[in-house]
């Protein structure tokens, strides 16, 4: 399967064997592994219903010849005592031996084995509301109250006091809040891993600092535990500002950019050095990182947030942000000196709710009023991070700005906030908000190529242990229906037409709903048919004609790669396509508007991302109109 697909595939997992390395683990008290342990296991789904899934998912993509062909290689593969059944026993086995069959494959294959830079390709931005500061007075103030606002966040993962979440009644696995902080990935040759020093005997107390791409260690925490409050940490991050004021530093960072085995490479040239190899470790080891932005050319309103969205992605490039940053860290927080702010994460531990749910608390925190005022006691000064640049790592520093540069210019991404409706009006008219705009989104591409395309929607499976994504496949014969009846020309100005049009939209949207709640169950077809291919493999018996087929090929190019990141904060999360000729689309329905953010490369000529916005825009208008200008049927449907 393609690297990039994988690492969307694998927008995904947890704690694996061996991989995710917990340093020193000691024993969690017993709240969060008591709730851990009443979840239940992944299933492993039936054979023959993920294979009869898959069929159907094929329709409304490859054509019928293709489809009869791969027919054929079903009904070899689902055969009595055939491969089929031979790889799902392995699986069912797998289930019974393991926390979770899929997790530790799924970090591996869709992360740790991704070659690609994390940057663009794997690691998500988010793009948080402009903040009305404009001088660096006001970026370290709201730095300051937002480490102060990670750290109480951060207090309740420790002391286990995180409330479950929950989906449709159903507990949730909390496992990624227990990733996320004090957690890096470490580069290797073949694979990565990552390392997770939260659960060590002494834990992290301090965060990184990047200004000017220097580095800083800054103890967060004062001698009896308790964390700094906002102004002392304010009087520190001054500190950090006034040592680095000169730009005129090796960009060390933008080694983080760079393919993984050329990054491998030269991590080990970089750790050689004793003063480099402690420099790392302390980056590596912190319980996040916060960039110190400069600010960025002044743009005209309309392309200001398209213009953050990558900076949050990837920096802008080496003459601007790019080398303030540590992009193996799980966290980074970006705050600008223009009133931009966002974060960055690397994706290996964790999917994007739970890292909404930690800036949702950050956001709530940071509007409170400061009640104490802290006693001025001296605090030391931030240690400043040396390192030692051989000739041979600046010459790596050169390559890896040479390769980051051309990635910044063919990234195309467009910020649009759809301020007609929100999440409302779907709502209104009893349609799931999610289905109605991945409709709309199939409704566009549909009217820009003229035909739907292979689409992924990542769907949670946090109510099993250990949980991490689906794919909901959007595109669906009933899609299909809708979106060519939407603009036939036999099918125009009369309303009974229109009654047919929009019974043809409900039974997409009802058709999309029930595989997303399919999905959530555990019950989607893709993961099923990734296990049995890896299962293959592992058991060094030929690769089944099922997983060489070309349909197979097309049902795994993502040309729409897709995710509702809900919040409550109006902001919105970003993403890389994950093919060369795909679109990678996120968004974030509020009540009375929708921000999305969509990216495309530009080195692909049928692709432009501004365009998918217009499109989008009128597909969402028109479905709107679509139901206005129809007399509710008597009929409420579920949604």
């Amino acid at each position: 399967m393609h690297g990039a697909m994988l690492a969307f595939i694998a927008r995904s997992m947890a704690k694996p064997s061996g991989w995710l390395k917990p340093v020193a683990l000691g024993k969690l008290p017993g709240r969060y592994l008591a709730h851990q342990e009443g979840l239940p296991h992944l299933p492993v789904p039936p054979l023959q219903q993920t294979l009869d899934r898959y069929l159907l998912a094929l329709q409304p993509i490859i054509s019928e010849e293709e489809w009869t062909h791969t027919k054929g290689l079903v009904d070899e593969f689902r055969k009595p005592g055939g491969v089929g059944e031979r790889l799902q026993k392995g699986l069912e086995r797998r289930a019974r031996k393991t926390e979770n069959w899929l997790s530790d494959w799924w970090l591996k294959t869709a992360y740790l084995e991704y070659r690609l830079p994390v940057v663009v390709h794997s690691s998500p931005g988010v793009v948080l509301p402009k903040q009305d500061f404009l001088d660096q007075q006001g970026q370290l103030r709201f730095a300051a109250k937002l480490i102060e606002g990670i750290l109480d966040f951060k207090t309740m993962i420790d002391n286990e006091t995180l409330p479950v979440e929950y989906l449709g009644g159903k507990p949730l696995c909390m496992n990624q809040y227990y990733q996320i902080l004090s957690s890096c990935r470490i580069p290797g040759q073949k694979h990565d891993s990552v390392v997770n020093y939260a659960k060590g005997k002494k834990p992290p107390s301090h965060i990184t600092v990047v200004h000017n791409f220097q580095f800083f260690e800054l103890d967060v925490y004062s001698s009896d535990g308790s964390p700094l409050t906002t102004d002392q940490i304010f009087i520190q991050l001054e500190k950090i500002w006034n040592t680095s004021l000169q730009t005129n530093k090796e960009p060390i960072g933008i080694l983080t950019t760079n393919h993984r085995n050329s990054w491998a490479k030269a991590y080990n040239h970089l750790i050689k050095d004793k003063t480099n190899k402690e420099s790392v470790r302390s980056i590596e080891k912190s319980i996040f990182t916060v960039c110190l932005d400069s600010p960025i050319p002044r743009v005209s309103d309309d392309i200001y947030k398209s213009r953050v969205a990558a900076q949050m992605l990837h920096g802008g490039g080496s003459r601007w942000n790019s080398g303030n940053r540590w992009f193996d860290k799980t966290l980074q927080f970006i705050v600008a000196e223009d009133g931009s702010c966002g974060l960055v994460y690397e994706h290996a531990p964790s999917e994007g709710p739970p890292i909404v749910a930690l800036l949702d608390h950050i956001v709530e925190y940071t509007k409170k009023p400061q009640l104490v005022r802290s006693p001025m006691i001296p605090l030391p000064m931030p240690k400043k991070l040396r390192f030692n640049i051989t000739p041979e790592i600046k010459n790596d520093i050169e390559k890896a700005k040479q390769n980051l540069n051309i990635m910044v210019q063919d990234l195309d991404i467009k910020v649009m906030v759809f301020h007609h409706f929100g999440k409302n009006f779907p709502k209104l008219e009893k349609i799931s908000p999610d289905a109605f705009i991945q409709m709309a989104l199939q409704l566009a591409y549909y009217r820009m190529y003229g035909q739907v395309c292979a689409t992924y929607e990542s769907a949670s499976l946090r109510m099993f242990r250990l949980g991490r994504t689906d794919t909901i496949r959007s595109a669906s014969v009933d899609s299909l229906k809708f979106v060519q009846a939407m603009d036939n020309p036999s099918k125009q100005l009369c309303k009974s037409k229109n009654q047919e049009k929009v019974e043809l939209l409900r039974r997409a949207t009802q058709a999309h709903r029930a595989y997303t709640d399919m999905a959530i169950k555990g019950n989607a077809i893709d993961r099923h048919l990734l296990g049995m291919k890896l299962q293959a493999i592992e058991d060094l018996v030929s690769m089944p004609e099922l997983f060489m087929d070309t349909a197979y090929a097309v049902a795994m190019h993502f040309n729409l790669s897709t995710s509702q990141v809900p919040a409550k904060t109006d902001c919105v999360m970003c993403f890389g396509p994950v093919v060369p000729d795909g679109y990678g689309v996120c968004y974030n329905p509020m009540d009375d508007h929708i921000n999305f953010a969509m990216s495309a490369y530009n080195s692909c000529a049928e692709t432009n991302a501004a365009r998918l916005a217009h499109y989008l825009e009128k597909a969402l208008l028109d479905t709107r109109l679509l139901l206005q200008s129809t007399p509710k049927s008597k009929l409420l449907h579920r949604w």
